[in-house]
């Protein structure tokens, strides 16, 4: 059963508008999450905000935002003067820019959200804004109050539907070029790459999503499972940590190499 939308409002497109609701494409409500908790009495423990030098409690309606400007001196601003620069409405997307859609790379993308019709008197109208943008392969780009502030998305069709992508600001981005730019501009041994596409080879499966499995989370539902059961836990035997080879030169990359194949012929083929 699909979650309920937790966002709905309109999708505009100059004078095209139709309604949509909003839920995002992605979950961690499967994890474990913890509560602190008093030990002597196992109710829960409430966090309180205190004055970092008086360390007296400090009421609600005297806590406020600050910008450090520098050590110990805060720009305060209230919540209406902050309210007050975000857009008008929170409740459209208008799109009025349009890209080609290869053209925002993956490390713009932030969070997936499903965006589909929300009655049926809108579904041609978001169809026909969804089969142009495929039809001319571009997304578009727009602007949206979410999760409490404003922020640049992109609408990417997607089957019969449209993912809503919330996209990372310009100066949450790292160049690239900053960390890779102390590598050597060499091409790599061929016969190192030769081997290196034998072991590619049989190594690759279909995907599936059950490749990313989340063993911590396992055993940690285990351990509570267990407890709720009131008995112990069984133990898992820990393995040690392998360290990976280090190779000082192209011979000892060769060597390794060689080795990982036949140590995948002796333990024979993984299945496909």
């Amino acid at each position: 059963m699909a979650p309920r939308p937790f966002w709905k409002g309109y999708l505009k497109l100059s004078l095209v508008t139709c309604a949509v609701s909003m839920t995002p494409a992605i979950s961690e409500s499967e994890k474990i999450r913890f509560h602190t908790v008093n030990r002597a009495t196992g109710h829960r423990v409430r966090s309180r905000y205190v004055d970092a030098e008086t360390n007296k409690p400090v009421p609600d309606n005297q806590q406020v935002k600050g910008y450090e400007t520098s050590e110990h001196d805060y720009v305060m601003l209230e919540d209406e003067e902050i309210d007050a620069v975000a857009l008008e409405s929170t409740r459209t997307v208008d799109v009025d820019t349009f890209v080609p859609r290869d053209s925002i790379g993956w490390i713009w993308h932030d969070r997936p959200h499903y965006l589909a019709p929300d009655d049926k008197v809108g579904e041609e109208a978001f169809a026909v804004i969804r089969d142009a943008m495929a039809a001319t392969d571009v997304v578009g780009v727009s602007r949206l109050v979410l999760y409490r502030r404003e922020r640049a998305v992109m609408l990417e069709p997607r089957g019969k539907g449209i993912i809503l992508w919330t996209l990372r600001y310009g100066d949450e981005v790292r160049a690239a070029d900053d960390y890779f730019a102390g590598l050597k501009d060499e091409r790599a041994d061929p016969a190192a790459i030769r081997l290196i596409k034998s072991l590619i080879g049989d190594r690759k499966l279909d995907w599936n999503p059950s490749m990313l499995r989340d063993p911590v989370q396992e055993r940690l539902k285990e351990i509570v499972a267990a407890k709720r059961r009131k008995r112990p836990a069984r133990k898992h035997d820990a393995k040690p940590a392998q360290t990976p080879e280090t190779a000082d030169n192209v011979v000892s990359i060769m060597d390794a190499l060689r080795r990982s194949i036949e140590g995948d012929k002796k333990s024979g083929s993984r299945s496909k």
